[in-house]
Protein backbone atom coordinates (compact mmCIF):
# COMPACT_ATOMS: atom_id res chain seq x y z
CA UNK A 1 0.00 0.00 0.00
CA UNK A 2 1.71 3.31 -0.84
CA UNK A 3 1.52 6.55 1.19
CA UNK A 4 -1.28 8.23 -0.90
CA UNK A 5 -3.54 4.81 -0.37
CA UNK A 6 -2.66 4.84 3.19
CA UNK A 7 -3.91 8.37 3.83
CA UNK A 8 -7.18 7.63 1.32
CA UNK A 9 -7.86 4.82 3.45
CA UNK A 10 -7.48 7.29 6.55
CA UNK A 11 -9.04 10.00 5.35
CA UNK A 12 -12.98 8.15 5.74
CA UNK A 13 -11.99 7.12 9.16
CA UNK A 14 -13.09 9.16 11.77
CA UNK A 15 -10.73 10.96 13.63
CA UNK A 16 -11.36 9.19 17.33
CA UNK A 17 -11.07 5.67 15.43
CA UNK A 18 -7.86 6.51 13.94
CA UNK A 19 -4.81 4.66 14.22
CA UNK A 20 -2.17 7.51 13.16
CA UNK A 21 -2.45 9.00 16.88
CA UNK A 22 1.35 10.91 16.03
CA UNK A 23 1.22 14.43 17.81
CA UNK A 24 3.90 17.15 17.74
CA UNK A 25 3.75 19.89 20.03
CA UNK A 26 5.62 23.23 19.67
CA UNK A 27 5.62 25.87 21.96
CA UNK A 28 8.37 27.35 23.88
CA UNK A 29 6.51 27.39 27.12
CA UNK A 30 8.43 24.41 28.52
CA UNK A 31 6.22 23.91 31.80
CA UNK A 32 3.43 23.76 29.57
CA UNK A 33 4.43 21.65 26.70
CA UNK A 34 5.28 19.11 29.55
CA UNK A 35 2.16 19.28 31.24
CA UNK A 36 0.28 19.29 28.02
CA UNK A 37 2.58 16.64 26.84
CA UNK A 38 2.15 14.23 29.58
CA UNK A 39 -1.83 14.94 29.25
CA UNK A 40 -1.94 14.21 25.53
CA UNK A 41 0.00 11.00 26.09
CA UNK A 42 -2.91 10.12 28.31
CA UNK A 43 -5.13 10.14 26.00
CA UNK A 44 -3.36 8.03 23.70
CA UNK A 45 -1.42 10.46 21.50
CA UNK A 46 2.82 9.54 20.51
CA UNK A 47 4.13 13.12 21.60
CA UNK A 48 7.07 14.46 20.29
CA UNK A 49 8.09 18.45 21.58
CA UNK A 50 9.90 20.88 19.83
CA UNK A 51 10.36 24.45 21.23
CA UNK A 52 11.07 26.59 18.21
CA UNK A 53 10.06 26.98 14.52
CA UNK A 54 13.04 25.24 13.25
CA UNK A 55 12.97 22.54 15.58
CA UNK A 56 9.15 22.23 14.58
CA UNK A 57 9.75 22.58 10.42
CA UNK A 58 12.66 19.98 11.43
CA UNK A 59 10.05 17.52 13.42
CA UNK A 60 7.75 17.72 10.19
CA UNK A 61 10.42 16.95 7.84
CA UNK A 62 11.51 13.83 9.54
CA UNK A 63 7.61 12.46 10.03
CA UNK A 64 4.63 14.38 9.91
CA UNK A 65 2.24 14.04 12.67
CA UNK A 66 -1.48 13.20 12.18
CA UNK A 67 -2.10 15.91 14.66
CA UNK A 68 0.09 19.05 16.26
CA UNK A 69 -0.48 22.03 18.77
CA UNK A 70 1.41 24.84 17.66
CA UNK A 71 1.55 27.79 19.67
CA UNK A 72 1.32 31.53 17.38
CA UNK A 73 4.36 33.50 18.86
CA UNK A 74 7.49 31.29 19.19
CA UNK A 75 11.13 32.48 19.92
CA UNK A 76 12.50 32.35 16.18
CA UNK A 77 9.31 33.22 14.28
CA UNK A 78 5.60 32.38 13.49
CA UNK A 79 3.96 28.93 14.50
CA UNK A 80 2.27 29.41 10.84
CA UNK A 81 5.33 28.58 9.13
CA UNK A 82 5.16 25.24 10.80
CA UNK A 83 1.44 24.91 10.20
CA UNK A 84 1.59 25.69 6.78
CA UNK A 85 4.74 23.08 6.32
CA UNK A 86 2.83 20.28 7.95
CA UNK A 87 -0.14 20.41 5.21
CA UNK A 88 2.05 20.51 2.43
CA UNK A 89 3.97 17.08 3.98
CA UNK A 90 0.31 15.88 5.34
CA UNK A 91 -2.73 17.44 4.10
CA UNK A 92 -4.78 15.31 6.28
CA UNK A 93 -3.24 16.22 9.49
CA UNK A 94 -5.27 18.35 12.03
CA UNK A 95 -3.28 20.90 13.33
CA UNK A 96 -4.82 23.57 15.77
CA UNK A 97 -3.23 27.20 17.03
CA UNK A 98 -2.45 28.51 20.10
CA UNK A 99 -2.14 31.58 21.22
CA UNK A 100 -2.38 34.13 23.93
CA UNK A 101 -3.10 36.64 21.66
CA UNK A 102 -6.18 36.22 19.79
CA UNK A 103 -7.68 38.43 17.25
CA UNK A 104 -10.04 37.98 13.96
CA UNK A 105 -7.24 38.57 11.40
CA UNK A 106 -4.85 36.46 12.87
CA UNK A 107 -7.71 33.58 13.00
CA UNK A 108 -8.27 33.72 9.49
CA UNK A 109 -5.01 33.39 8.41
CA UNK A 110 -4.32 30.01 10.30
CA UNK A 111 -7.17 28.49 8.92
CA UNK A 112 -5.99 29.63 5.49
CA UNK A 113 -3.02 28.05 5.98
CA UNK A 114 -4.07 24.70 7.61
CA UNK A 115 -4.89 25.10 10.67
CA UNK A 116 -7.77 23.13 11.60
CA UNK A 117 -8.81 25.22 14.70
CA UNK A 118 -7.45 28.46 16.76
CA UNK A 119 -7.26 28.45 20.70
CA UNK A 120 -6.38 31.01 23.13
CA UNK A 121 -4.61 30.04 25.73
CA UNK A 122 -4.58 28.99 28.72
CA UNK A 123 -6.62 26.33 26.80
CA UNK A 124 -6.57 22.40 28.55
CA UNK A 125 -5.93 19.10 27.16
CA UNK A 126 -9.69 18.66 27.20
CA UNK A 127 -10.22 21.59 24.80
CA UNK A 128 -7.12 20.64 22.70
CA UNK A 129 -8.16 17.40 22.12
CA UNK A 130 -11.65 18.12 21.67
CA UNK A 131 -10.68 20.29 18.93
CA UNK A 132 -8.35 17.64 17.32
CA UNK A 133 -11.34 14.87 17.13
CA UNK A 134 -13.89 17.38 15.80
CA UNK A 135 -15.80 16.69 12.79
CA UNK A 136 -15.75 19.70 10.18
CA UNK A 137 -17.98 21.90 10.61
CA UNK A 138 -18.61 20.80 13.99
CA UNK A 139 -18.97 24.21 16.13
CA UNK A 140 -17.11 24.24 19.80
CA UNK A 141 -18.60 24.00 22.82
CA UNK A 142 -18.14 27.52 24.49
CA UNK A 143 -15.51 27.83 27.41
CA UNK A 144 -16.28 26.76 30.92
CA UNK A 145 -13.71 29.99 32.26
CA UNK A 146 -13.75 32.38 29.33
CA UNK A 147 -11.01 35.54 29.81
CA UNK A 148 -13.34 38.20 31.02
CA UNK A 149 -13.48 41.20 28.93
CA UNK A 150 -11.11 43.28 31.28
CA UNK A 151 -8.13 40.55 30.97
CA UNK A 152 -8.32 40.26 27.39
CA UNK A 153 -7.66 44.48 27.28
CA UNK A 154 -5.02 44.03 30.02
CA UNK A 155 -3.24 41.22 27.46
CA UNK A 156 -4.13 43.38 24.35
CA UNK A 157 -2.14 46.64 26.36
CA UNK A 158 0.89 43.91 27.36
CA UNK A 159 1.32 42.30 23.68
CA UNK A 160 1.53 45.63 22.42
CA UNK A 161 3.72 46.98 25.61
CA UNK A 162 6.19 44.28 24.60
CA UNK A 163 6.01 44.80 21.05
CA UNK A 164 7.09 48.63 21.18
CA UNK A 165 9.81 47.52 23.64
CA UNK A 166 8.22 47.92 26.67
CA UNK A 167 8.32 51.10 25.92
CA UNK A 168 5.26 53.42 27.48
CA UNK A 169 5.05 56.37 25.24
CA UNK A 170 5.15 54.73 22.40
CA UNK A 171 2.77 52.09 23.62
CA UNK A 172 0.28 54.97 24.52
CA UNK A 173 0.89 56.46 21.35
CA UNK A 174 0.26 53.33 19.31
CA UNK A 175 -3.17 52.61 21.60
CA UNK A 176 -3.98 55.96 21.24
CA UNK A 177 -4.53 56.66 24.96
CA UNK A 178 -2.81 59.19 27.57
CA UNK A 179 0.44 57.71 29.24
CA UNK A 180 -0.59 58.14 32.82
CA UNK A 181 -3.66 56.49 31.83
CA UNK A 182 -1.13 53.61 30.32
CA UNK A 183 0.71 53.85 33.29
CA UNK A 184 -1.38 53.16 36.02
CA UNK A 185 -3.28 50.08 34.15
CA UNK A 186 0.23 48.45 33.66
CA UNK A 187 1.00 49.32 37.19
CA UNK A 188 -2.21 47.17 38.59
CA UNK A 189 -1.99 43.29 38.58
CA UNK A 190 -3.85 41.28 35.75
CA UNK A 191 -7.44 40.86 36.63
CA UNK A 192 -8.71 37.82 36.49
Amino acid sequence: MTQADYRMVEAEVPFEARTDKSLLIVDDDKPFSTRLARAMEGRGYAVRVAENVSEGIAEVEAKAPAFAVIDMRLSDGNGLDVIARLKERRPDARGVILTGYGNIATAVTAVKLGAFDYLAKPADADEIHAALMAQPGERADPPENPMSADRVRWEHIQRVYELCGRNVSETARRLNMHRRTLQRILAKRAPR
